[in-house]
């Protein structure tokens, strides 16, 4: 069944000098690269398939502040801000809506994380509250199933993954930003120590600064500069139905499922408590980067042994600038879903809400989710070369705070003092990523 997402018309000449290009077309990249604009610095998007078709395109569309990580959390509050005038901004439709999202708790343990979490929160004034068992019944009508309580925000909102970063696109053209899909980078020229250049598919663009975007490739494109991203690919199981009359039109997330309501009508679905990860290479080169957080996550990981195995282990790692690169050869990650897992989702979604029991499944789809190993992105200059910023490893949460998190990216490429602490972020965390030993 597939997805579907918008496409944009790719401008055609590539430019022989841009002030910052930035590799990825996805929410980070765009937003980053329309702020730029906007500031009037030039700048050229560099995508190697189309613009926001992997996981900026295939997320659930939750645009939320609750349940961040601390560090999170100032970005999540900026990106709501920037959400709630995207339309204006773009002049398109983003589908952007305050609905509110509900994280219903099955035990009192459970409850009491969220209550952890409220306890941290309180200092920034949000609307966040926690709901009683008999409290849920009345925000949620039609439930079923018994919960121990919920941690509910109103002000928490959605938007349309499909539609709102090629509306994105659109905007930075009209800012005269250059939009070039079909065109992977090879790598990166320096001079003096620094960035000076890029070398795409197409020819080489002169620039001073260039922006890593690139989700679940960061960690390939890294590794070819000799530098050790730790990074790995979860992948995201998520359906949609054709428009139903009845469910909640709140987000709501369970331990076993979530939905959204949409805006053709119909509901995004997915399992919020079961992600798939393939066991790969590089599931062996980091290993123990990510067992805490596979220990913590163990309820909730499938883990499985495919075909990816081989195909990554067959993946060239290194590439010359004049040779075709992985990039070329794959141009959108397009994964089959877990079956089994939106099975489950059903199920579980119906004895829930009965009201979904007469769905019909419009299309189902699967999305690479770039994880790090505390699952909080990575943001800043790479310290060893001057010029080279990523913006990479979000760990699911890349649409929802994607324009507060373009917005800091276009901050420090200006070198402007950023609008929130970047320490949470910061490079350093990972050892591994002081390393850059090599420069293609």
């Amino acid at each position: 069944m597939g997805i579907t997402i918008e496409t944009i018309d790719p401008d055609a000449g590539l430019p022989a000098r841009s002030d910052v290009v930035i590799i990825g077309g996805g929410i980070i990249g765009i937003t980053t690269a329309l702020f730029l604009a906007r500031d009037g610095i030039s700048v050229t998007v560099c995508e190697k398939g189309e613009v926001g078709h992997e996981q900026s395109g295939r997320n659930w569309g939750w645009v939320r502040i609750m349940g961040r990580d601390p560090g999170e959390i100032p970005l999540g509050l900026e990106s709501m801000r920037l959400w709630s005038e995207m339309d204006k901004l773009v002049g398109g439709d983003t589908g952007f809506t305050r609905s509110g999202i509900v994280y219903v708790a099955d035990t009192p343990s459970a409850l009491a994380q969220h209550e952890a979490w409220l306890d941290h929160a309180r200092q920034y004034q949000l609307d966040s509250r926690l709901l009683s068992s008999r409290e849920i019944a009345t925000v949620l009508p039609g439930c079923k199933r018994s919960f121990a309580g919920a941690l509910f925000t109103p002000s928490d909102a959605r938007a349309e993954p499909q539609k709102a970063v090629p509306a994105m696109a659109r905007a930075l053209r009209r800012h005269g930003g250059t939009v070039l899909t079909r065109c992977a980078v090879r790598g990166i020229e320096t001079k003096a120590g620094r960035v000076s250049a890029v070398v795409t598919e197409r020819g080489t663009i002169a620039c001073s600064q260039v922006v890593l975007a690139g989700g679940a490739w960061s960690r390939l494109f890294l590794g070819n500069l000799g530098i050790d991203f730790p990074q790995l690919k979860v992948l995201g199981s998520v359906l949609r139905t054709e428009p139903l009359d009845g469910p909640p039109p709140y987000a709501v997330g369970a331990s076993d499922f979530a939905f959204r309501k949409r805006q053709d009508g119909g509901y995004t679905v997915a399992h919020r408590g079961a992600s798939t990860a393939e066991i790969v290479p590089d599931s062996f080169r980091l290993f123990a980067d990510f067992l805490p957080s596979l220990v913590k996550q163990r309820q909730e990981l499938r883990l499985r042994l495919s075909r990816r195995f081989l195909d990554e282990a067959r993946t060239p790692r290194g590439w010359g600038l004049d040779d075709v690169t992985p990039f070329e050869r794959m141009r959108v990650l397009d994964p089959t879903p877990s079956a089994a897992i939106l099975d489950e989702a059903k199920a579980n979604l119906i004895k829930a809400f009965p009201a979904f029991a007469g769905m019909r499944i419009a299309q189902a789809w699967g999305g690479f989710i770039d994880a790090t190993p505390d699952a909080v992105p990575v943001i800043g200059e790479v310290p060893r070369l001057p010029g080279f910023f990523i913006a990479s490893g979000f760990s699911g949460h890349g649409f929802g705070i994607g324009p507060g998190a373009g917005r800091l990216v276009a901050d420090l490429v200006r070198g402007a003092t950023p609008m929130i602490d970047t320490k949470p972020f910061r490079l350093e965390r990972f050892a591994r990523l002081e390393r850059t030993t090599r420069v293609a």
